[in-house]
């Protein structure tokens, strides 16, 4: 069967997104434009990796730049995103294999999210992202620095969401532990 790549050149809108309670979330990928949509499923943590490289990619992009990129620095805030997903929410594939790319000629980031298969262990060593037309179906969405930052802000946000606050910051709990600022090194 050949590969589909459902590909997004500066989307109106991609977002991480939610569906079901804390706990019990799943979590998606969702990229709009001229009515089309495409969502995606894919991990908890697979977001906040995601979120978390692309805010790297994007600083390393700026600081190579010498600051003459085309990157905020932080998410504008009149750019922000906190509608729900868009439906109708049909699944187009799960996430297994994630890329990221700063295209320093187009000034823009390129994320792809390649479909989980059978022998993903086995084939991530030879992962390629290509144009070719055959291997897993593909998501590849090109964004502008100001909306990845906005995108990763989100998907922050989104991960933290699910976690209880601390008692004493009201910062989220880290599953690992949380050395609170406000409550002189106590750890939880």
């Amino acid at each position: 069967m050949p590969r589909q790549v459902y590909f997004y050149d500066q989307p109106e809108r991609f977002v991480a997104g939610t569906v079901g309670q804390p706990g019990a979330r799943a979590f998606y990928l969702q990229a709009s434009a001229r009515g089309r949509i495409t969502s995606v499923l894919l991990e908890k943590t697979q977001v906040a990796a995601l979120a978390e490289r692309i805010e790297e990619v994007l600083d390393e992009a700026l600081r190579r730049s010498g600051g003459d990129a085309a990157i905020p620095a932080a998410a504008p805030k009149d750019l922000l995103d906190t509608a729900p997903l868009d439906l109708p929410l049909e699944q187009e594939f799960r996430v297994g294999t994630m890329a990221l790319a700063w295209d320093s000629v187009d000034s823009c980031l390129v994320v792809e999210a390649q479909a989980l298969v059978e022998d993903e262990e086995e084939d991530a060593a030879e992962a390629v992202f290509t144009d070719d037309e055959t291997g897993p179906d593909m998501l590849r969405v090109r964004l502008s620095g100001a909306m990845a930052r906005v995108f990763a802000k989100r998907a922050l946000d989104l991960v933290a969401a699910g976690r209880k606050p601390c008692p004493f910051c009201n910062l989220p709990l880290d599953p690992e532990g949380h050395l609170c600022p406000r409550a002189n090194g106590y750890r939880r």
